[in-house]
C-alpha cells in the first residue's frame, strides 16, 4: 500500500518522494498557508520554477519549517528565455539565491527550446557533473525530443515532468520514459478539476469512499508515476495525501485508462516549431 513517504530512484541512485506539493500561482501568503499545511501533511518534495516567481516565498516557508535540509526535495526549473550555454548557470545560481539553498535536489528545463535547448542541457550536466544540483532533468517533452536529446548527451534526463491525468494518459510517451529509466512526474494530475463530473470516477469514488481527486491520484501513483497535484485549500492539500490506505483493482485501473481522450487542458501561449519546439520563447 506504501505511505506518503514512498520514494522513486532516480537512474543516478537519488531517490525522490513519489507524492509532491506543487506550487504553480501560489503567491506569498496564499502559499504560505498551503506549504504549511502541505509539510504538516508529511509532504518533502516540492515544486517550483523561477516563471512561477514563488521562489522566494517557498523559501522562507521550508527554512521556517524546521526541518533538516537533506529530508526535504526541492524541484525548480529553468525558464526558456534562460536556456543557454552562459544564461543557465546563472539562472540556477539565481533560483539558489531565492530559495535560500545551497543546491537543488532536482533542476528541470521548463519547456523544450529550438535553437536552446541542448546548449541549456550541456551547462545543467556541468553543473551536475560538478555536484552542484542532485539531478538533472525536463519539462514537456515528448518521446521525439527525448530520443533527440538522448542522441546527444552525456547524461540522460533522470526526470521528464509532463502534463499527465485521466484525459490526457499519454501511455506511448509514459511507457518509453520508463523503458528508458526516465521518471514520469505528472502535473496537472487532476485535470485542472475537469475530472471532477467524470461519471466513472463518480461511481469508483463512492465504491472506495473517497473523493474523485483522490482516486484519480491513487491511479497515478499505481501507475508507477511520481505526482505533484497542487491546492491552495488546507484540506484539499491534506485530503491530496490520503491515498495510501486504499487500492484500485486491476478492472477499476483498467476502466480508469479507458477514460483517456488525449485532451490537455493547457494552454500554452507559445509558438512552436514543426518538432514541438518553442520557437518564441
Amino acid at each position: 500500500m506504501s505511505d506518503i513517504e514512498s520514494r522513486i530512484r532516480l537512474h543516478n541512485g537519488l531517490t525522490m518522494p513519489r507524492l509532491g506539493f506543487g506550487t504553480w500561482t501560489l503567491q506569498a501568503s496564499t502559499l504560505e498557508i498551503a506549504a504549511q499545511a502541505a509539510l504538516e501533511a508529511g509532504y518533502r518534495h516540492f515544486d517550483t520554477a523561477a516563471a512561477y516567481e514563488n521562489e522566494r516565498d517557498l523559501g522562507k516557508v521550508l527554512a521556517a519549517s524546521g526541518l533538516a535540509r537533506e529530508s526535504l526535495f526541492v524541484v525548480s526549473k529553468i525558464w526558456n528565455t534562460e536556456q543557454g550555454r552562459e544564461l543557465t548557470p546563472k539562472a540556477y545560481e539565481a533560483s539558489l539565491e531565492r530559495l535560500g539553498l545551497e543546491r537543488l535536489d532536482l533542476c528541470l528545463l521548463h519547456w523544450p527550446v529550438a535553437g536552446r535547448t541542448l546548449e541549456a542541457w550541456e551547462a545543467l550536466e556541468r553543473l551536475y557533473g560538478d555536484g552542484r544540483v542532485g539531478a538533472i532533468g525536463v519539462c514537456n517533452f515528448d518521446q521525439n525530443q527525448l530520443k533527440w536529446l538522448l542522441g546527444s548527451c552525456s547524461f540522460k534526463p533522470m526526470v521528464n515532468q509532463i502534463e499527465l491525468h485521466p484525459y490526457l494518459a499519454r501511455p506511448t510517451l509514459v511507457n518509453y520514459c520508463q523503458e528508458n529509466g526516465i521518471v514520469v512526474t505528472a502535473y496537472c494530475p487532476l485535470a485542472r478539476g475537469k475530472i471532477k463530473k467524470n461519471q466513472f470516477l463518480q461511481k469508483l469514488a463512492r465504491r472506495h469512499e473517497r473523493t474523485v481527486a483522490q482516486v484519480v491520484l491513487r491511479w497515478h501513483f499505481q501507475n508507477g508515476v511520481a505526482l505533484i497535484p497542487k491546492s491552495a485549500d488546507p484540506g484539499r492539500v491534506r485530503e491530496n495525501a490520503a491515498i495510501f490506505d486504499f487500492c484500485l483493482t486491476p478492472e477499476e485501473m483498467s476502466g480508469l485508462n479507458k477514460q483517456d481522450q488525449d485532451r490537455s487542458v493547457l494552454k500554452p501561449k507559445f509558438e512552436f516549431d514543426a518538432e514541438g519546439f518553442i520557437i518564441s520563447a
